[in-house]
């Protein structure tokens, strides 16, 4: 299956409406760990996520979220 890297990026006053729009919203990201440069003020967010295509990997994300969120095709390689 392949893996994809979730960008998202937002301001400072989207923080909070960013994390209440998990709130009732089913999703394997849920209550997990993301990377997020918030706290030092860059206001990102990363996942890497399975998915078998950039829609379903998009669809774990609330769409308030998706919305401001690149996809991108990754994959892990041995770096000599």
């Amino acid at each position: 299956m392949p893996t994809f890297l979730l960008t998202h990026h937002h301001t400072a006053l989207e923080c909070a409406p960013l994390f209440a729009a998990w709130r009732g919203f089913t999703s394997p990201l849920r209550h997990r760990d993301a990377l997020s440069s918030c706290p030092q003020g860059g206001h990102r967010l990363w996942w890497v996520v399975d998915a078998p295509d950039e829609a379903a990997a998009l669809g774990q994300l609330p769409a308030y979220v998706s919305r401001q969120t690149e996809v991108t095709n990754v994959r892990l390689f041995p770096i000599p």
